[in-house]
């Protein structure tokens, strides 16, 4: 540690903090510091570079909050080890909580449903699809077994307005991320494809683009979603193919977009030739606008699953091309997996087929709703935006904390959330803010107790991170 200070700083332009930053940074990246090296605490460092300790303690805080650097409490400030570019947190974080009722640590970072019923149909359907006839578990899936149990998915989604849908449109997909993916392997050609995403969107969207060499560009968004005139910006400069959007539920944010809104992304879309894949995954309630699909026919491509309203565990998803294109996704489907195991499939026509399942449904829209309103009671008084059928809240943090360090600080906690820059792209820009995701697999109780650690931190920033 020694080896890289002089002792003082030498002089340059720019603040005293970045060139501090920037030596540490630069000696991570040369490993002259490595993983596990303690830095000096503030008031030394501050010490001897004859530099105000806040000088010192602000370029610890940006380090950290670029994830270079690690806080632990009582111990000091040290070299974190280097996060990997092909694991998403998802899977890297989300798996360590204790959630047992011993425990105080409560898991905010998905949504996670509250059973109102759907183990129970579930087991049941299981019991029927073991005792039904053995050649279900002793073929190959054949396009003509699947109907059945596509036309169960159109009798599902009736109410969505997609325009004209039958079986045939409808090919089964292993969950929404499968389906987002099934689409671009569809869609996208060249060596280097371009889809373009909302600046803060979800994350499957980058990850389903870079499987396909596809370069993945952010377009400015505002309250009502993407915005279309800085997306005919970056048409009238690059060749794109597809642009991704959740206009019911826009993930992190929460955003809707309304019709007219919608009504202008199709008319671009249509002027530069652009396919329009509409992301559903998120959308609990009713949709309150018709579907890309349905506005744009041609080129509307829908993604949806029972995920985020039944169970994420069965991994079942739809995808549903336009019309013309419906023989090519179903293609890519045949030829990437032949199709989803026959038994689960069947397994999923029983459940979409029973009569109680929508029931279920709506009490798990309801049980979500309770735990918005204990979100909002605790946290209303924050810039918090968030709707009775939206399994998450997306809060934009108060002044003195960064979105990066507020998720660290939560997490000491026991409270595991996610940063607004985890839906940003790589090179993008991200605000201070946070998504809050609800956790059905709680007692309210237990929420309610979460909520107010939150608002806790919230009302009182630790020092060494205000700004």
């Amino acid at each position: 540690m020694d080896t890289i200070w002089p002792e003082a700083l030498p002089k340059s332009k720019g603040p005293k903090y970045t060139l501090v930053a920037d030596t540490i940074r630069k000696a991570i990246e040369n490993k002259a510091l490595e993983v596990g090296t303690k830095l000096p605490p503030v008031r030394e460092l501050a010490y001897r570079l004859q530099i105000t300790p806040g000088t010192v303690a602000r370029a610890y805080t940006i380090l950290t909050d670029e994830g270079l650097l690690q806080a632990e409490v009582g111990r000091g400030t040290f070299v974190a080890p280097p996060k990997s570019p092909l694991l998403d947190d998802v899977w890297a974080r989300q798996l360590h909580l204790r959630e047992d009722k011993y425990s105080a640590d409560v898991s905010l970072f998905s949504p996670r449903l509250p059973d109102m019923g759907q183990v129970a149909l579930i087991r049941e359907c299981l019991k029927k699809v073991s005792q039904a006839d053995p050649q279900l578990l002793m073929n190959y899936p054949t396009r003509d077994a699947y109907q059945p149990m596509r036309q169960a998915v159109v009798d599902w989604l009736s109410d969505l307005p997609l325009g004209p849908v039958t079986h045939d449109d409808v090919v089964l997909t292993h969950g929404g991320q499968n389906g987002l993916c099934l689409v671009f392997q569809t869609i996208l050609r060249g060596a280097k494809p371009v889809v373009l995403v909302e600046d803060l969107s979800y994350a499957g969207f980058r990850r389903a683009g870079e499987l396909m060499r596809a370069e993945v560009v952010g377009i400015k968004m505002d309250k009502w979603g993407i915005d279309p005139a800085a997306m005919e910006h970056v048409l009238r400069q690059t060749s794109v193919q597809a642009v991704c959007v959740s206009p019911e539920v826009q993930n992190p944010t929460g955003t809707h977009t309304p019709l007219e809104r919608r009504k202008e992304v199709v008319e671009v879309a249509r002027r530069y030739d652009l396919q329009i894949i509409e992301d559903d995954c998120y959308r609990m309630g009713d949709a309150r606008e018709p579907s890309y699909r349905a506005l744009a026919p041609e080129r509307g491509w829908h993604v949806s699953s029972i995920s985020k309203i039944l169970t994420p565990a069965l991994r079942v998803g739809f995808a549903i091309a336009p019309r013309e294109r419906s023989v090519d996704l179903r293609r890519s489907a045949e030829y990437g997996y032949f199709g989803l195991a026959q038994p689960l499939a069947e397994l999923t026509r029983l459940l979409l087929s029973d009569p109680r399942t929508a029931q279920v449904a709506k009490d798990v829209r309801a049980r979500m709703g309770e735990y918005v309103r204990v979100a909002v009671n605790a946290l209303g008084g924050f810039d918090l935006n968030w709707a009775p059928d939206v399994p998450f809240v997306w809060l934009n943090l108060p002044s003195g904390w960064r979105a990066a360090a507020f998720s660290r600080a939560a997490e000491r906690e026991g409270i595991q959330l996610r940063s607004a820059d985890e839906f940003a792209l790589r090179d993008g820009r991200a605000p201070n803010a946070v998504r809050i995701a609800m956790n059905g697999h709680v007692s309210l109780d237990r929420f309610e107790d979460a909520m107010q650690r939150l608002r806790r931190l919230l009302d009182n920033p630790p020092e060494q991170i205000s700004v």
